[in-house]
């Protein structure tokens, strides 16, 4: 019985889809009137593990809206990340499709068992994390997003 993703880890409904551009301004300037208006965030950079290394990297990202669906916009700007890996594959457009969880690692552990593996980690704070996950012959990433902090 082939069963989906989100069954096989009882996630709940999607709440963002994440696309990668090279250049963030065009791809609001694009897709601004679909999913907008948007909100540009520059966080700097943070040390996230990455494929087994901590590697700092910057992104700098928009959301905009689509009912409720979170749309983030985002475009690297250094370090070692996915969003790296996607633009030097030649790749733009959707990249990973984020769930809110209630706790990261525990998802983490959980989505190994069906062949998922952790490749960019954060733990911003207590209760306040994030995990992008893979798998063999998938393209498209999942996000686990832990916000305790929000509640």
């Amino acid at each position: 019985m082939n069963t989906s993703v989100q069954q096989q880890l009882n996630l709940p409904p999607m709440d963002q889809v994440g696309f990668v551009y090279k250049d963030l301004d065009a791809a609001i300037a694009q897709y601004g009137p679909m999913f907008g208006p948007f909100e540009v965030q520059e966080y700097g950079s943070f040390d996230y593990t990455y494929r087994g290394r901590s590697e700092p990297a910057e992104l700098r990202i928009a959301f905009g809206k689509s009912g409720d669906i979170e749309i983030e916009l985002i475009q690297w700007v250094s370090g070692h990340s996915p969003h790296r890996e996607f633009i030097e594959a030649g790749n733009e457009g959707m990249h990973h499709l984020r769930f809110l969880v209630d706790n990261v690692d525990a998802m983490v552990e959980q989505a190994a068992a069906f062949g998922w593996h952790c490749i960019w980690y954060n733990q911003f704070a207590p209760g306040l994390a994030m995990a992008y996950m893979e798998r063999e012959g998938d393209p498209l990433l999942i996000e686990f997003f832990e916000n305790q902090q929000a509640t």
